[in-house]
């Protein structure tokens, strides 16, 4: 009883950290885009502090986020849906082979 217990804990201690790993690069990347775009709105805009290129640089950053959470969304849905399609494939396959 206690490794069945052990093994769901090994396996989610892992997934968390997996997360955990993968969620500090995604603030890495998000960083370093954050000062690439703010050089790319300031170089057009030439002042650093303009309410102008600020109010651009929020609307573009605002638009990519929506953007790239709407593709990001629809794979997972799609790969779900794929996923549970060959999983119920594979079901109905066994059920066949277990009523011959």
């Amino acid at each position: 009883m206690a490794d069945a217990e052990v093994k769901p804990f090994k396996l989610q201690f892992l997934e968390s950290l997996s997360a955990l790993i993968i969620s500090a690069f995604g603030l890495v990347a998000a960083l370093a885009w954050n000062d690439a775009i703010q050089s790319a709105v300031s170089a057009v805009f030439d002042d650093d502090d303009s309410l102008v290129g600020k109010t651009i640089y929020a609307l573009l950053v605002t638009c990519l986020a929506v953007a790239m959470t709407m593709i990001i969304t629809r794979a997972t849905v799609r790969t779900k849906a794929s996923i549970s399609a060959a999983d119920d494939k594979k079901k109905a396959k066994k059920e066949s082979k277990g009523s011959e």
